[in-house]
């Protein structure tokens, strides 16, 4: 072992008459692991929110989006014939998209109405997969069901508690795109019944969506033998810009390709750029810690004069000395960085649990679903994220030892062992 090192590590336990030091030392350890900790925790919520919310994004929407400028799309299926033979296309589904209003009872919402192809939408979303109650294949009354049965209808979880609706509910859907008469525009109206009801996980879907087949909305806003537009799936969720991109010059400047990210750009920047910011203010705790490091080299260096004076006068050079007390400063931050590390890695994946213990025992609700359009409290552990923090905090806490180990080194024996 180095005499540099064995000796940084007997500084670092102070004598009994010099205990404040080593209280000082172990706030020093605390201030850098709490610094660590918070960082890979709020990082772990933040890079879980970005996930979770991609997940359910890319769950009920598709990749990339392709529409007709300015009116429906007649020649839907050509379109999706040639879509689907292009590189990176794994499936396509047409869809219709409006707005209506459910109202059951004395109760009433608005909401996006889609019309969706059931057996090729399966291929392209995981709408199938979301159904909690019922099924996605009664949008369609079968003959079993007759003639005069009503077509089937799939709402959210949420959107069913504010109706007050089950499976097997009847629901009327008006839509304010209705006939002109000779009273003026009626409002077009007809009774569904609930086959199904799903539920995402994400608020603002679940309440704000209703699913028909495509067939009963074409029937319904009277669009003849057109859709709004053709949902893809592709290979590569993480390059549908440049996908998107080709389609457009394929198709020409009549139709429009847009992919998830362009659809949701806004929320997507934003939660990155809260997980920089959040990054850099958090590293501040770490250079707090820091001015600790420094403090409590600066202590050891005063305490230290004597010793310093005798191993220059052994024949200790300046770099040696220099060396010892960035070393001593370096494995407070070692092994702050390495407590903070496992206790960061701890509380991140049990963080759902300590939340929920938290707000019992406070009565308060700190995760609001309608404001997070999440359920649950996402928390996903990065590795480069780890490493990141943990490189970030030991560079910290060995650029606060230079100074108080320069000065050390800068001293003379002569000097040191004047008053001694």
């Amino acid at each position: 072992m180095p005499f540099e090192l064995f000796i940084g590590l007997r500084y670092l336990k102070a004598k009994r008459k010099s205990t404040f030091i080593s209280i000082i030392t172990f706030i020093s350890i605390a201030g850098v692991m709490l610094g660590v900790l918070a960082l890979i925790v709020v990082l772990a919520v933040m890079t879980g929110f970005e996930e979770d919310l991609k997940e359910k994004i890319l769950g009920t929407n598709a990749h990339i989006v392709v529409v007709h400028n300015g009116a429906s799309m007649e020649d839907y299926r050509q379109v999706m014939a040639k879509l689907t033979n292009m590189k990176g296309v794994t499936a396509a589904t047409p869809f219709i998209y409006n707005q209506v209003m459910l109202s059951s009872g004395k109760n009433a919402s608005g909401v996006v109405l889609r019309g969706i192809e059931v057996a090729s939408d399966r291929k392209v979303t995981k709408l199938s997969r979301t159904i909690v109650n019922g099924t996605i294949d009664g949008l369609e009354p079968s003959i079993a069901d007759g003639a005069d049965a009503l077509p089937g209808l799939l709402i959210g979880k949420e959107l069913a508690k504010h109706l007050n609706l089950f499976v097997g509910d009847k629901v009327n859907v008006v839509s304010p795109m209705g006939n002109i008469t000779p009273l003026g525009m009626m409002p077009r109206m007809k009774t569904f019944r609930v086959t199904g009801i799903f539920n995402t996980g994400m608020f603002e879907y679940d309440s704000t969506l209703a699913y028909v087949s495509l067939n009963q909305a074409q029937t319904f806003f009277d669009l003849g033998d057109t859709v709004t537009g053709i949902q893809l799936k592709v290979e590569d969720v993480y390059h549908t810009g440049e996908l998107a991109a080709s389609i457009n010059r394929s198709l020409g400047t009549d139709y429009y390709a847009r992919d998830w990210m362009q659809m949701n750009r806004n929320i997507l920047f934003a939660l990155k750029t809260e997980k920089v910011v959040m990054f850099v203010i958090l590293t501040l705790i770490v250079l707090v810690a820091a001015f600790g490091i420094a403090s409590t080299l600066f202590m050891v260096v005063m305490e230290k004069t004597r010793d310093i004076a005798i191993l220059k006068s052994m024949g200790a050079s300046g770099f040696s000395i220099m060396k010892i007390f960035v070393l001593e400063g370096l494995i407070i931050g070692v092994l702050g960085t390495a407590l903070g590390v496992i206790s960061g890695l701890l509380v991140a994946s049990n963080l759902e649990p300590i939340i929920d213990v938290i707000q019992k025992a406070t009565g308060q609700n700190f995760f609001s679903k309608d404001i997070y359009y999440l359920d649950h409290f996402p928390s996903q552990v990065v590795p480069s994220d780890v490493v990141l923090i943990s490189v970030t905090a030991v560079v910290i806490s060995f650029i606060a030892t230079l100074y108080p180990a320069w000065q050390a080194s800068r001293m003379l024996p002569a000097e040191a062992l004047r008053y001694e």
